[in-house]
């Protein structure tokens, strides 16, 4: 199975550098509806432009809507996406679980790809894509390569095979949203894990090197591409929609050539020079991921969240005008370099000897001196963050060219025939009848001369077969006019491939509009632990979810009490009319026919698309996405006719990310196995405003980790208004809270 190169698209050069240094398909956004909402994206007008160059090229281009949609911008959307379908793009990719449903049943011939927001991990999940007829699912990155191959699917499946990633899983993570009202489901994250953080056990700040307590390493698969080349992965994806141009060129030059190697069953080598090269581009160190199982130690960078470049040399001597460094690698004017201790640079744009003179370029080995720029005052070593040689070589890459091949047939008296053919198109052109030649006849070596010369076009000629008669004549004349028509025919043949033929189907939905003010509410609460249990019981709550499987069992039969199922989960046990709460969509696709399950605000459901899916896959009730304004609320309740199936989060401490990722096993268990999960120790982690978000790590061997927020939700005083919309169930959530606190909480609503 041939294997797809997929790489990243912020901007229209990026795209050119992509294409030239041989992706076999493109990811990009558009101005709206995309996860990198602060990358320069893409006008209509780019996108029909980049449609065309894209299949001009033979390269695929999907297009991002990989955000929540809220019920306001449904139209607005399917508008969108109406216009990327008429202009042939080759795939969406999709997170919004009832917006895919809708593009499904409106353009059924539209490829669609599940984002890796959709937080795909287990096979049940899959099976849920399939269902809808998904194309081509992006996996969690939190997955294990020998976890992807146990997955049995005629799906395509994409992974990330280098940059950037997400400490928490993607689609999962509310923490730039809840601080900073930046959504991350939104495509405007605030990139809070880059922050520095402190750990703090009960309320002693842990002495820790680093400060930088969720920043991950740059994901490189480069050491272990084989493996996934020999694995069931058909696309490799580079992150990168908001890096440079030359980083997009250079790394989609490195995973093509190996993947070049794979196909002609070559060791897939790569060079140390090469290696460096990437470094210095964009690194924040490297790390092979959950991919390859890699430690806490080896995932993270606690030490700086920036690019690192690569070790340039050290400080010998500072003087107030200047700095003396002994080079570990060569230095050009224009290079960017970086002090490591003061984590401060600039451009080099002068360049001393020894002798004080101005010099271009200085060895490995050489001392020179740069201008104190920043008033550095002490010793240490130095980065090299960009490698301007390296810069301009990237910016001048040898242009792509389509191999095609030429059949000439000139009979005498007959219309001159010239075809060319890229293998898959073939474009033909008939001129005047073929004359013979008075004096000089026309020969092979001419026809090649002037058929084959195709300049700047996107053509390079491999092949020509001439049929003629030994006499005959053509004018040069008509050779070179044939030679530019047949180059645009065939130019708009290929741009103008169609992937599949554009259908839409009418939708007819009926919302029925009825906003009765609810007299009597119901509260449904989430508890912890065995005490909090019991004190709830106490009120005439309608459910309680525990997050104990003993406990669930210990009180289920009291019908009040619902088992919450993990959100990264595994394995399926065989369960059947059971009280479940679920937090990812494989839970419901495997149970929601055969228990009574009601689904949690993870889903993100912002909208009456996803909200009646989840309702069709048995979902009793619904909980609304907690990153909903007032405003947004109030425009989806009007859409939705079961608004006795509405869940809306009223109180408590959502939790912010989700980690495959345990900072107490690394920092105070050293990577050792380890029971600091079961001690009766708080910890936290501490931000630079002095606010605490407390860890709760699970007592299992996958260390998942789980982040809650400073402080509580509470929007108890809008319960009146929220009435008015036609809302009757209502969550509390508790963390930790004592029973005096629990039982304060409620008496504001009983």
């Amino acid at each position: 199975m041939k294997k797809e190169l997929l790489s990243p698209v912020g901007n229209m050069e990026s795209m050119y550098c992509a294409i030239h240094n041989g992706c076999d398909a493109i990811y990009l956004g558009g101005k709206k509806f995309g996860a990198r909402a602060f990358a320069d994206n893409f006008t209509n007008e780019e996108i029909v432009y980049a449609i065309r160059y894209c299949h001009l090229y033979g390269v695929k281009i999907y297009v991002t809507i990989n955000t929540m949609i809220y019920e306001s911008e449904i139209e607005e959307c399917l508008k969108y996406i109406r216009f990327l379908h008429q202009n042939n793009v080759d795939a969406l990719i999709m997170q919004d679980i009832g917006l895919i449903k809708r593009v499904r049943e409106q353009f059924p011939n539209l490829e669609i790809h599940a984002s890796t927001q959709m937080h795909t991990h287990n096979e049940e999940q899959i099976h849920l894509l399939e269902s809808l007829g998904i194309k081509r699912v992006v996996l969690a990155r939190e997955l294990a390569l020998e976890d992807i191959n146990h997955f049995k699917t005629n799906m395509e499946i994409e992974i990330f095979i280098h940059g950037a990633l997400c400490i928490s899983y993607s689609g999962q993570c509310l923490f730039s949203s809840l601080l900073l009202n930046r959504s991350g489901n939104r495509g405007s994250c605030a990139g809070i894990c880059r922050l520095p953080f402190k750990l703090v056990e009960n309320n002693f700040v842990l002495p820790l090197k680093g400060e930088y307590l969720l920043s991950t390493k740059e994901l490189s698969t480069l050491e272990d591409f084989d493996a996934l080349l020999n694995s069931n992965i058909f696309s490799y994806k580079i992150e990168g929609r908001m890096k440079s141009s030359n980083y997009v060129a250079y790394t989609t030059r490195l995973y093509r050539m190996l993947i070049d190697k794979y196909e002609k069953n070559e060791p897939l080598t790569i060079t140390e020079e090469e290696k460096q090269k990437l470094s210095v581009l964009f690194n924040r160190g490297f790390t092979k991921g959950h991919l390859f199982k890699e430690t806490n130690v080896n995932l993270m960078n606690d030490i700086s969240p920036n690019h690192q470049g690569i070790y340039l040399g050290e400080v010998l001597e500072i003087k107030k005008d200047k700095i003396k460094i002994y080079l570990n690698c060569n230095l050009h004017q224009e290079d960017g370099i970086r002090f490591a201790n003061v984590d401060k640079g600039f451009i080099v744009n002068y360049l001393y000897d020894e002798k004080g003179l101005l010099i271009k370029e200085a060895k490995k080995g050489d001392i020179v001196y740069v201008l104190n720029k920043i008033g550095l005052k002490r010793k240490g070593s130095v980065l090299k963050t960009i490698d301007s040689v390296l810069e301009h070589e990237l910016k001048s890459f040898e242009s792509k060219k389509i191999p095609i091949s030429c059949k000439v047939k000139a009979k005498i008296n007959e219309p001159l025939l010239i075809s060319f053919s890229d293998q898959e198109n073939i474009v033909t052109i008939q001129k005047d009848l073929v004359l013979s030649a008075i004096k000089n006849p026309t020969t092979d070596d001419v026809i090649k001369e002037k058929l084959s010369t195709l300049g700047n076009t996107p053509f390079l000629l491999k092949d020509i077969k001439i049929e003629k008669d030994k006499h005959c004549f053509i004018p040069v004349s008509i050779l070179k006019n044939s030679k530019r028509e047949l180059v645009e025919l065939l130019t708009k043949k290929r741009e103008e491939k169609i992937p599949h033929s554009f259908v839409e189907k009418d939708i007819d939905e009926k919302v029925i509009v009825q906003n009765k003010k609810v007299k009597q509410i119901k509260v449904h609460v989430l508890v912890r632990n065995e005490e909090q249990l019991l004190t709830c019981l106490e009120y005439p709550v309608q459910s309680i979810y525990v997050t104990d499987a003993l406990l669930y069992k210990k009180y289920k039969n009291d019908k009040r009490i619902f088992l919450r199922l993990p959100r990264v989960k595994d394995t399926f046990e065989s369960l059947e009319k059971e009280q479940l709460l679920i937090g990812e969509t494989g839970s419901l696709y495997k149970y929601g026919k055969t228990n009574h399950c009601i689904t949690d605000y993870y889903l993100n459901v912002a909208n009456h698309l996803s909200f009646s899916y989840l309702e069709s896959l048995g979902a009793k009730r619904i909980t609304l996405s907690i990153e909903l304004s007032k405003e947004q609320l109030t425009y989806l309740c009007e859409q939705i006719n079961n608004k006795e199936k509405i869940e809306l989060y009223l109180y408590g401490k959502p939790e912010v990310m989700i980690m495959k990722y345990c900072p107490l096993n690394r920092y105070l268990n050293h990577e050792k196995t380890c029971r600091i999960c079961h001690g009766n120790k708080k910890y936290y982690l501490k931000d630079r405003n002095n606010k605490l978000y407390r860890l709760l790590p699970e007592a299992k061997e996958n260390h998942l980790t789980h982040l809650f927020y400073y402080q509580n939700m509470n929007t108890i005083h809008e319960l009146s208004y929220y009435k008015t919309l036609g809302i009757s169930n209502y969550r509390i959530e508790f963390l930790e809270e004592s029973v005096e606190e629990i039982k304060s909480i409620l008496r504001k609503i009983f």
